[in-house]
């Protein structure tokens, strides 16, 4: 077999090759990305179905010169491998080893790191006007954007300026592959169907100049009077006519898997010296079997699998969107009032098995989170309940809508956050660090943290029968691991765990009770006494946490959001209003972005472990009993039921 790859350490290194050459290159990096990404984990069917397309694009556009710009960067690995990145690939989206999007320490190539859809299309036209303003005309700017993408609002904003000026040098590759995370849906994935399998109108006329002016006397008069109107028979025969009305010159539909027809498209857009959009159709997966066949959805993205079946190695554990999937199925069953509203996410959210049983109550409005929750708020003004289910990072996009829309409005929306918290492998734009803080700012809203299945179960419960207001309820990714049982309920909250004499309260946020049990089981057999309690619903924040915190001699806080601004800071300050003068220790995720390892590596990093929550409650009980000793600090009675049973949990 041929080592074409073995021999590009540099985009420039594909001018020597020829197109049977490439062709066999194209073969060897579909190998190597299957081999490599079924091991690590990762984006595989985009990154096969855009092989041809950059190395056609690596051939024309002069990188790093150029700038060459990749809407959701998930379809860059091949962009990786043309541009010497090679031997990074034994540690994709690992600690020490490539990001699973563009990364701009790894290579001058790379330009955007942000991987949320829509946005690459600004990216390209604040560059162009760059250059242009800083007389560059010789540098170019490619933007790849995937069909998906655009159906985000955000896209045809970006379309919009693009089109306004005739002096960028800028070039718009469309990805069409009639996939993005869900199917492609709504009014443009229809037109771009149509562009699909619609000859050209130029085509078109061309025929008909060639028949017409067979015809004596009245031939040319009919082609005059066809060509005047070739608006009409453009928007009936090419639709193409509606990108060139914002004033973007169309090339395509060209296949995308031909090398030297992109080649061509690309080299006639470069050269245009004004705005051009270049329509490329791709498959998905293509070459690997298991990316093409009914379930392509999965191979967006996928964990490790057997290369040659796609089947994962091991068997998955119950997850948390799975528990959310079985309840909001049971729910739907008994309450006809429910919705469910996701962005190009079915699947990946749980809401398929929604779909499967009600499918007139399933609503995908494509990458567009900002109007699934302003559609939301008019479906909740009917009289439905509608549950908006997105990641947690996707929901910062909406957060306007969020405030503005829903919370202002009353509107009984529930949304569902998946992959709250710290994810892992995506790296910084795809944690879900920050949904605590923004959405503690949203007067009216309430917002559940569930530990286990059970409670979020529950929550979700709970968060339907709100109706004159907003609630959210937020989740980690991954297993979800056993039920962790409570004590006791008091005023809401969960009491996990109680050590004799306990002089800390540990509040532990959601997810993180399994980690805050262990560390105040590990910290009685160091003699701290700490009780654990999970608010469950985390805002508003209970009032008799103050009558409770009162027994205690600090508050430790343990979140898996950013501590600026989150639940530590929340009960802080309604200490304050409350002139309650107690110490409130934060264990949170620092103010910072957090690149891409494994969730438990990252975890470990910011402390978020059993192990460094004990060392840290050891050491501030010691602190305690040293401001009590020297008087700087009022010895506290404990005035815990004396009748409960303070035996800790083992």
């Amino acid at each position: 077999m041929s080592n074409y790859l073995g021999g590009i350490g540099a985009p420039a290194d594909l001018a020597e090759l020829s197109y049977s050459q490439l062709s066999e290159l194209s073969a060897e990096i579909r190998n190597f990305l299957i081999e490599k990404v079924s091991k690590s984990g990762g984006h595989l069917g985009p990154n096969l179905g855009v092989v041809e397309l950059t190395i056609a694009i690596h051939r024309v556009f002069e990188s790093p010169k150029d700038t060459i710009v990749f809407d959701t960067g998930h379809q860059s690995y091949v962009h990786k491998l043309l541009t010497g990145r090679i031997s990074g690939f034994d540690k994709l989206r690992q600690r020490g080893g490539l990001a699973g999007y563009p990364n701009r320490a790894e290579s001058e190539h790379d330009v955007i790191e942000n991987s949320h859809a829509s946005t690459a299309l600004s990216w390209a036209d604040g560059i162009a006007r760059g250059n242009l303003i800083k007389g560059d005309r010789e540098k170019v700017v490619a933007c790849v954007v995937g069909d998906g993408a655009l159906t985000g609002g955000m896209s045809w904003e970006a379309l919009n300026n693009i089109a306004s000026s005739e002096n960028l040098k800028l070039v718009v590759i469309v990805n069409d592959n009639e996939r993005s995370y869900s199917p492609t849906i709504g009014g443009l994935a229809t037109y771009l169907s149509t562009l699909r399998t619609t000859s050209g109108y130029e085509k078109f006329l061309d025929w008909g100049k060639g028949i017409l002016e067979k015809t004596p006397v009245v031939g040319a008069p009919i082609y005059e009077t066809l060509h005047g109107v070739k608006k009409g028979i453009k928007d009936i025969v090419a639709p193409q006519g509606m990108f060139e009305d914002l004033g973007l010159k169309y090339i395509g539909p060209v296949d995308g898997h031909d090398i030297e027809a992109m080649e061509k498209a690309f080299e006639q857009a470069k050269n245009f010296g004004a705005p051009v959009l270049v329509h490329v159709i791709t498959e998905k997966g293509r070459g690997h079997a298991p990316a093409l066949n009914d379930a392509a959805e999965k191979f967006h993205a996928v964990g490790v699998v057997d290369p040659e079946t796609g089947i994962p190695i091991s068997k998955p554990e119950p997850s948390w969107t799975s528990v959310f999937a079985d309840e909001i199925c049971e729910i739907g069953s008994q309450r006809q009032d429910v919705v469910v509203l996701t962005a190009a996410m079915l699947g990946p959210t749980g809401l398929d098995k929604f779909a499967e049983s009600f499918p007139n109550r399933v609503f995908d409005v494509g990458i567009a989170e900002q109007h699934a929750a302003t559609s939301a708020a008019g479906m909740a003004f009917t009289g439905l309940h509608p549950v908006v289910a997105i990641y947690s990072t996707f929901l910062n996009r909406a957060f306007d809508q969020l405030l503005l829309d829903v919370a202002l409005h009353k509107a009984g929306v529930t949304f569902v956050l998946d992959r709250a918290g710290v994810t892992g492998d995506d790296g910084p734009s795809h944690h879900g660090i920050w949904d605590l803080a923004l959405t503690g700012i949203v007067p009216r809203l309430w917002v559940a943290a569930p530990r286990d299945g059970a409670t979020l179960r529950e929550a979700l419960g709970e968060a339907l029968e709100i109706s004159d207001a907003p609630s959210l309820i937020r989740f980690p990714k991954g297993a979800v691991g056993a039920d962790i049982p409570a004590f006791e309920r008091r005023d809401g909250m969960d009491v996990l765990y109680r050590g004799e004499s306990a002089d800390i309260l540990l509040v532990s946020v959601g997810a993180m009770a399994k980690i805050c049990v262990e560390a105040a089981s590990q910290a009685y057999r160091e003699g701290v006494g700490v009780t654990v309690i999970d608010p469950r619903w985390v805002k508003p924040i209970s009032e008799s946490l103050l009558t409770m915190a009162r027994r205690y001699k600090c508050v430790v806080v343990v979140e898996d959001g950013i501590r600026h601004g989150g639940i530590a800071s929340t009960i802080s300050e309604m200490f304050r209003d409350a002139d309650l003068n107690l110490p409130i220790h934060s264990i949170g995720v620092p103010l910072e972005f957090i690149e891409h390892a494994k969730r438990s590596e990252v975890l470990a990093d910011l402390g978020l472990t059993a192990q460094n929550i004990t060392r840290q409650l050891v050491t501030w009980s010691s602190l305690l009993k040293d401001e009590i000793t020297s008087g700087v600090m009022p010895e506290k009675q404990h005035l815990v039921d004396e009748s409960a049973d303070y035996k800790p949990l083992h």
